[in-house]
Parts: C-alpha cells; sequence; structure tokens
C-alpha cells in the first residue's frame, strides 16, 4: 500500500523520548501479508525491490495505526448526550434504565453491530469495553466482534448493591456467569476479557473477593473499573470501605492492581493512590469529553509522566460524547491547557495508538507498523473539509498537520479502516483485502 504514514516505533517514558521514535514517511510503503505487518519502507528503497505484484495506492491519504479505545461503555451508545447530570445521579437517571435492557439477547446483537460499526467509522480498531451485568451483552458484543476480527476485550458488569434490583446479582451468580463467559471467550481469536466489577461503590465485599478468586484463576484476564471520578464517589467509597486507606486501596486490597489492570478517570487521586498505580504497574484510561461532559474534574496528564503511570486513551461512550480519536484529542489539548500543559501532537497521537497498546499490555501485538504487528490501520482525509484542507494545505510541518487533525478533524476524516489485513469499513460501502 502506498501513501503517507506516520507511526511511533517505540514506547516511552517522557514525552520527548516520544518525538524522537516518531517515523513521518512522505510517501512510503507497507507491506501486509496473512494479516501482518511485514515492512514499512519509504517508497524510493522499497520500489527498487518490488515484485510485480498489484499496489493499492492511496496518495493524498495520511495512514496510521488503528486507534485504541481503552474505555468505552457498548451499552450506552443509544444515552449519549443525556443532559443535566453529573455522575451519580447521571447513573441512576439514565445508565441503568438503558442497560436494564440488555438482558434480551436480540436487542444485544443489534446494538453490539451498532456499536462495532461507530468504532470502524471513526477509525477504532481495539477497544476495551463495558458490557452490562447481563451475559447476554457480552455474548452478542464477542459474537459481533469475532466476525469482524477485532481485537477486543471486554466483559459483563459485575454488581451487587447500589443499583436497581433488576440489575442486581449475588456474588455466586457474578462468579459462575463470569467464569463461563472467560472459558468461552478468553483468548479466542483476537478477543480477551476483563473483569468488570462497575466500581466499588456497587461492589460488596463479598463480590470483590470473587473477583480476585477468579483473576487468580485466570491471571492474564484484565481488570476494568473505575477510580476517582467524582469528589462525591470518592467520600462514598470512604465511608463504605472504612477499613481501606482509600478508595484504590480497595481494589489493592482484593489484589485487583496490576499489569493488565486498567482504572478509568483517576482525577481524584491522593498521593499514595499514585505511588501505588505506579509500584503495581496499573494502567490509566484517561476520558476527556467524558470528565467535561458530566463535570468530573480535569485529569493531571502531566503527573502521569511524573509517576511513570501507564496511560491510554478513552472516549468513554455515553459520558463521553464522540466515538472519534480525533475529537477526543482536541478535548485532551483543552484539558491540559487548563492546566497550563500543551500536549503536544506526537503525544497526543502516541496516547491513542501505541501508549494506548501499552496501557492494555497489547504493545507487543498492536500501536504501530513494526514488523510482525497485527496490521490494524487507518487512512485519514487531510482533506476532508474545506477547512481542513485550507490548514491542511499552509501547515509547515508534520506536527502543526497532526494537530490540525486532532482539533479540527472528525468522522469526515476516517476514509478506510483496516483490521487484521482487511478493509472493514470505507465511506463507499466497497471492499478490499491485503
Amino acid at each position: 500500500m502506498r501513501s503517507s504514514f506516520f507511526d511511533i516505533r517505540a514506547t516511552a517514558s517522557d514525552p520527548a523520548a516520544i518525538e524522537a521514535q516518531a517515523r513521518y514517511l512522505e510517501e512510503g510503503l507497507l507491506e501486509v501479508k496473512h494479516g501482518k505487518i511485514v515492512s514499512l519502507r519509504p517508497w524510493l528503497e522499497a520500489e527498487a525491490a518490488l515484485p510485480g505484484c498489484a499496489i493499492i495506492d492511496r496518495r493524498g491519504m495520511l495512514i496510521v495505526p488503528g486507534f485504541i479505545d481503552c474505555h468505552i461503555h457498548y451499552p450506552q451508545t443509544e444515552m449519549v448526550g443525556a443532559f443535566g447530570e453529573q455522575l451519580l445521579s447521571w447513573l441512576e437517571n439514565y445508565t441503568f434504565p438503558t442497560e436494564s435492557h440488555y438482558r434480551s439477547p436480540q436487542h444485544a446483537a443489534a446494538m453490539s453491530e451498532f456499536f462495532l460499526q461507530q468504532l470502524l467509522r471513526n477509525g477504532t480498531t481495539s477497544a476495551l469495553v463495558f458490557g452490562t451485568v447481563h451475559p447476554e451483552s457480552v455474548e452478542a458484543l464477542f459474537q459481533a466482534a469475532e466476525r469482524h476480527a477485532m481485537r477486543l476485550i471486554a466483559g459483563k458488569v459485575m454488581m451487587d448493591r447500589h443499583a436497581p434490583d433488576d440489575l442486581l446479582e449475588t456474588p455466586e451468580e457474578s462468579y459462575r456467569q463470569t467464569r463461563a463467559l472467560i472459558r468461552r471467550w478468553h483468548g479466542r481469536g483476537r478477543l480477551g476479557y476483563a473483569l468488570t466489577p462497575r466500581f466499588a461503590p456497587t461492589s460488596s465485599p463479598a463480590l470483590l473477593e470473587r473477583v480476585s478468586q477468579l483473576h487468580q484463576e485466570f491471571p492474564d484476564t484484565w481488570i476494568h473499573t473505575h477510580l476517582a471520578e467524582n469528589p462525591q464517589e470518592v467520600a462514598w467509597v470512604k465511608r463504605l470501605f472504612p477499613a481501606q486507606r482509600g478508595y484504590l486501596d480497595v481494589y489493592h486490597h482484593y489484589r485487583l492492581t496490576g499489569a493488565r489492570s486498567v482504572f478509568a478517570h483517576c482525577l481524584h487521586l491522593e498521593e499514595e493512590e499514585w505511588h501505588c498505580l505506579q509500584q503495581t504497574d496499573s494502567a490509566i484510561a484517561f476520558c476527556p469529553t467524558s470528565n467535561l461532559f458530566l463535570g468530573s474534574g480535569l485529569f493531571n496528564l502531566q503527573r502521569s509522566w511524573q509517576q511513570q503511570v501507564r496511560l491510554g486513551i478513552g472516549t468513554d461512550i455515553g459520558a463521553g460524547t464522540t466515538f472519534n480519536m480525533l475529537q477526543t484529542l482536541g478535548e485532551a489539548y483543552k484539558v491540559g491547557q487548563l492546566q497550563n500543559y500543551k500536549l503536544h501532537a506526537c503525544e497526543a497521537f502516541y496516547h491513542a495508538t501505541l501508549g494506548g497498546a501499552r496501557a492494555l499490555s497489547l504493545d507487543h501485538l498492536i500501536g504501530n507498523f513494526m514488523p510482525g504487528k497485527e496490521a490494524d490501520f487507518v487512512m485519514l482525509q487531510p482533506t476532508a473539509t474545506p477547512l481542513q484542507a485550507l490548514r491542511w494545505g499552509n501547515s509547515r510541518d508534520i506536527w502543526e498537520k497532526l494537530f490540525v487533525l486532532m482539533t479540527l478533524g472528525d468522522d469526515r476524516t476516517i476514509a478506510e479502516t483496516w483490521v487484521n489485513g482487511q478493509r472493514a469499513w470505507r465511506r463507499d460501502g466497497t471492499e478490499e483485502n491485503l
């Protein structure tokens, strides 16, 4: 495939190191075979060694690794843009009523396909996803993701208190249903399972014991939950778990921190909690549109670098207001500006690609165009709108061009999305494989 390419070749410990690992080829050739990256080379170097094979010509596009969404709720797709609440009342008035519909396999199947199509049309090829408390919700999502050959990690919500009765389960039911889902889906194709306690307030100590038991039985599963999103939530956790030192210590006490643990939000962390995240190699999902929409607070991106805590970007649909990673990065920039931190475009694209892969412990498989990686990528049309075309044309270098994409881009900027070496979505609907 002939086009322009941008990626980050290796993970980094600080923003300056990211820029040193950045690779931009104004004209390159990407070779893909059996769904894997074979090579990415400058066109002039590759042209001389080309066999007599057809080349897909996408000059005029910019191809980047597929975007990785590190925190998203697929059942909340149908309630995006719910007005007027902060976290706890938003859950009660909008989220829980919506999620009650997912006991229906038919509804879950229809929304799973709609959800995945929204990811693909926005250039997202991998995601860490919340289902609902119903096993049917995760069955449907995994079935749909398997059809698309997507690398997807998901789990059913585990929740036994402080929610409507029809969304509650016993710890034993949660253990039994989750265990069955793990055995059926975890490690099947490109799918992975995440143990998904909604958050500490909806988890009794008995339930958290069951989550811990499952993680000991299946140590290569992920942990996916929420942490310190809202000040009222933090205070509530302290009342519910007075024996623990703080919010994160609830999870840590039940051995739920670690290299495959991803905590969404982390806006109101105490000093000790930052240290615990770093010492346990846990990861954070930064969700700027959700944090702004619910008025939850501003994430301290600079602190995550200082503490060396792995980090990815989450859209957090449906408190988040867009599936589009370009728009999400634009909001992340504004969050940084409000704290006197200038999020460089190179760093932003790192968080949405290789950095996100590292946050999910998948950077050996996805996130850039290194040989052997899975061939997930997205073609960006830099001139999708007249304003983008104007700014792209007068941008001085690749950094300014990337910044224009993340501040002016949206779903119209996504021309094609490729998953596992096959085109999964294109604006004109045609198909083409590598």
